[in-house]
């Protein structure tokens, strides 16, 4: 496993993951596409200059499907940002699918698979894999049940986890990591902690809740050898104590990774 974060396209992004030691970078486009996509060959560059490859790239939170189909003019913006991602040499891109209020069940997950084949295709071609992220935001493809239905059926579908959405859900990350650790090839490692069962903070991870070493213990058993990405999230850990909190995150890691 190697560790890396979260970052984004300027140079001085790259060097601050250079100097804390990490391996690697991902950016989130999410409502930012169009400005990454002008960058490209600059972020390219950085990648090159610093030793940092892209890992993985990412689009949360928009509308892929609606009651008349696919959206293809989201379609085309995430197979433009699959062409950066084989630019960059880059071979994760992360998506997710919103719920339909409208469609049953059924019809939305008839219409996720459809638009997940098309990009799973569109990725085949470029040594790009396709991984669903398991946030909520606006993405009904994070659960066992949707796992189970999409996944189960697209066997070239992976998953992009974070065991914090599985604890905010009240679920078991423990189990799903267990259920389909096999299809994860890009974690996030972010902290969560609960308190009376409502969700208090994201605070750096190896200060939080999480079961961080039983969790690894998991992928290891799945035989997972892919990235580990810190997603600094916190509203409370800020400057100063946000960049004490990161360095804590990263030697808590490292000590993780055998």
């Amino acid at each position: 496993m190697t560790l890396g974060m979260i970052s984004w396209i300027e140079e001085e992004d790259f060097i601050k993951v250079k100097d804390k030691g990490l391996s690697f970078v991902e950016l989130d486009v999410n409502d930012r596409a169009e400005e990454f996509l002008s960058h490209v060959d600059a972020v390219r560059g950085y990648s090159e200059k610093y030793g940092l490859p892209v890992r993985a790239i990412g689009r949360w939170g928009s509308e892929r499907i609606c009651e008349e189909g696919i959206c293809e003019e989201e379609l085309s913006l995430e197979c433009r940002l699959i062409d950066a991602a084989e630019k960059l040499g880059c071979t994760i891109y992360i998506t997710g699918c919103n719920y339909v209020d409208a469609l049953s069940y059924y019809e939305n997950c008839g219409l996720a698979i459809a638009y997940f084949e098309k990009l799973i295709a569109y990725g085949k071609q470029r040594g790009v894999r396709i991984a669903v992220y398991n946030c909520r935001w606006n993405n009904f493809v994070c659960d066992p049940i949707a796992y189970k239905v999409i996944h189960g059926y697209l066997k070239d579908l992976y998953i992009k986890y974070d065991t914090s959405h599985c604890i905010y859900a009240g679920g078991d990350y423990l189990q799903e990591a267990k259920d389909w650790g096999d299809r994860f090839i890009h974690v996030h490692i972010k902290g969560a902690l609960t308190i009376n069962g409502e969700r208090f903070d994201d605070p750096p991870a190896g200060m939080d809740m999480t079961n961080w070493g039983a969790f690894l213990s998991v992928l290891y058993a799945k035989g997972y050898q892919e990235g580990l990405s810190i997603e600094p999230h916190s509203d409370n850990w800020k400057g100063a104590l946000g960049d004490k909190g990161l360095d804590y995150t990263i030697d808590f890691m490292q000590k993780l990774i055998l």
